[in-house]
């Protein structure tokens, strides 16, 4: 049966516009909004699947159609001109963790980077670049941890080439798949290195024949077109050719750009330095980035002070392709924003203010979602929460931080909420926020000045900090399970016939039986069943087996027995008793 009226609404709409939509009045809505948990004013925004869960709540004959949104705003691909040059290709370098990713650049850079990662393991995107028969390539480290998922994912969106690293004695793994899963989202091609080959127990062709016939890499030399190379970062074996195939593979995409037009790029890192204030890692996509340029990132203004190449070395322009470091924004721009170069600081301000106002707009525009409202709707009033503020030492850390922590699934279970995030040190600030007692300050690669580390344990607020992702997760998710009430587990262990009934007492009766399955044995739990009804529950104080006490008595042998009752007891022969065991068990969270 078709609904009686159609009316169409815009993708978020206020409490009160949508009541007089309905022609109902605003009380009877936000009403009903707070009885599925969410506590809304007239003013505030939800969004068209919460509207459209609101009317189905209130078993109203209408359907909502969402009104066609305006075309919104792409990233604009730029056509090339006839004047375009050929530019180096950015090849981000992926794969699961331990597998020799970071080796493997340090042994293509020559340089000793994974001796000062924490853990071993890559923990901020870096840029490099390495120069190979006379031509640049641009290379993106990007972390190796299943965690930094969001992160390797803006990497991969950068980039023309991924090298995905495969241990030759490992196989594929995880992290592997979720390498090879994104570079075919980002449309980038894909060259394997099949690493740690001066290893006895190296098997590149397993690690082949997975690819092909798990993942659908076939490699060339099968007659596929997947390019593999077999290398070792510690042996420096083959290290030559798999850049000789790289930029193979990178000239057949015909890689050009132009330089004679507007500078754009993509913010890659950011993070605050003592005595140079922003520090931010931007990647030149087309045009000629030079000093003094005003530049645009997302709400983040700056003229460009210094501009350095990946070794820290000053340099007069940096062109399509490079990876660079610059000094002068005003505050930190956020991770994979768009840089964009102005005529002057006036603009630049405009600029940052419409954008702001814009993200601020878009922020509100959904107060209330359809997702919350799902959400609201099956917790419970008084589920728990843990509140935690993020602090790290770069932007880009900082996002995939965030991100993880709230893919960690609870099952509804536990709420993670977070309060506060931010780039830098902890701070006064930070400690005073925490000051209930019932949030977590987790620091990434940051410090605890000694000030602030007196504050925090004069407030007993709970500071962690943390060089490696994945600890930092493990804690969170130990944080949320310690709040989970333990989980009442009961084991079945034997049953037992009643023959005959010795002795009752106030609080204590003895009776003879036989044991029909499993065991009874003493200080376990007895239920006390007549036909389909429980009388009681009792505890197997002690038990006898031909007049002695005994440890176990099993199935088809005949013992006495005392239940200890908090009431009296009145048993019958044929009653039954079935034992088992209550213990409580640590909950732990959903798996994800």
């Amino acid at each position: 049966m078709s609904p009686e009226k159609v009316l169409v609404v815009a993708d978020s709409i206020t409490v009160g516009e949508l009541a007089e939509t309905l022609n109902l009045p605003v009380t009877t809505l936000i009403g009903e909004l707070f009885k599925n948990g969410i506590v809304a004013t007239i003013n505030q925004r939800i969004d068209f699947e919460t509207a459209t869960i609101i009317v189905e709540e209130l078993g109203l004959d209408v359907e909502l159609q969402k009104k066609p949104a305006a075309a919104t705003t792409e990233r604009v691909k730029h056509t090339l001109t006839d004047k375009a040059v050929d530019r180096p290709p950015i090849v981000a370098v992926m794969g699961h963790v331990d597998h020799g990713k970071t080796s493997l650049l340090d042994s293509i850079l020559k340089t000793k980077a994974a001796q000062g990662e924490a853990g071993g393991i890559t923990q901020h995107i870096s840029a490099y670049q390495t120069e190979r028969k006379g031509r640049m390539i641009t290379l993106l480290d990007t972390p190796g941890h299943e965690a930094f998922a969001a992160l390797r994912q803006h990497g991969a969106t950068l980039t023309d080439v991924v090298i995905i690293v495969v241990a030759a004695d490992d196989g594929v793994k995880p992290q592997t798949v979720e390498a090879i899963r994104f570079a075919k989202t980002a449309n980038a091609k894909i060259v394997v290195a099949i690493n740690k080959m001066d290893k006895e127990s190296a098997n590149p062709q397993l690690v082949k024949t997975q690819l092909a016939t798990e993942h659908g890499l076939n490699p060339e030399e099968w007659g596929g077109d997947t390019v593999m190379v077999e290398v070792s970062a510690k042996t420096g074996q083959n290290i030559d050719k798999l850049l000789d195939m790289v930029l193979l593979v990178a000239d057949l995409e015909e890689l050009k750009a132009d330089i004679d037009v507007p500078v754009e790029g993509l913010v890659i890192e950011s993070h605050m330095e003592t005595g140079r204030g922003s520090v931010v890692g931007l990647l030149v996509e087309q045009g000629e980035l030079k000093p003094g340029h005003f530049l645009v990132a997302g709400t983040s203004y700056g003229k460009v002070r210094t501009l350095l190449d990946f070794a820290g070395k000053t340099i007069k322009s940096a062109g399509p392709s490079t990876p660079v470091t610059v000094t002068g924004f005003k505050e930190l721009p956020q991770f994979g924003d768009v840089f964009t170069v102005v005529k002057n600081e006036k603009e630049a301000r405009n600029k940052t203010e419409q954008a702001r106002i814009e993200r601020e707009k878009n922020a509100a525009s959904t107060n209330v979602t359809g997702a919350d409202m799902l959400k609201m709707m099956s917790q419970k009033h008084d589920s728990q929460e843990l509140n935690v503020i993020v602090k790290a030492d770069v932007q880009g850390s900082l996002t995939s931080v965030v991100d993880s922590l709230r893919l960690v699934d609870t099952g509804g279970q536990i709420n993670l909420r977070i309060v506060g995030t931010g780039v830098g040190n902890i701070s006064e600030n930070d400690i005073r926020l925490a000051e209930s007692g019932d949030t977590i300050i987790y620091g990434f690669n940051v410090e605890l000045p000694p000030a602030v580390k007196r504050l925090a344990m004069r407030d007993k607020a709970q500071v962690r900090i943390f060089k490696v992702i994945y600890e930092l997760l493990d804690d969170a998710r130990e944080s949320m399970e310690a709040m989970l009430a333990p989980e009442v587990v009961e084991t079945e262990v034997g049953k037992l016939t009643i023959k005959g009934i010795f002795r009752t007492l106030k609080d204590e009766v003895i009776v003879g039986g036989e044991v029909t399955s499993g065991k009874v044995m003493p200080n376990i739990l007895a239920r006390v069943r007549r036909g389909d009804e429980q009388l009681a529950e009792a505890e197997v104080t002690s038990v006898q087996r031909q007049q002695q006490e005994a440890k176990e008595v099993f199935e088809g042998e005949m013992c006495g027995m005392s239940l200890k009752t908090n009431k009296k007891l009145v048993l019958e022969e044929g009653d039954k008793l079935e034992f088992f065991t209550r213990a409580l068990v640590k909950r732990t969270l959903a798996s994800k």
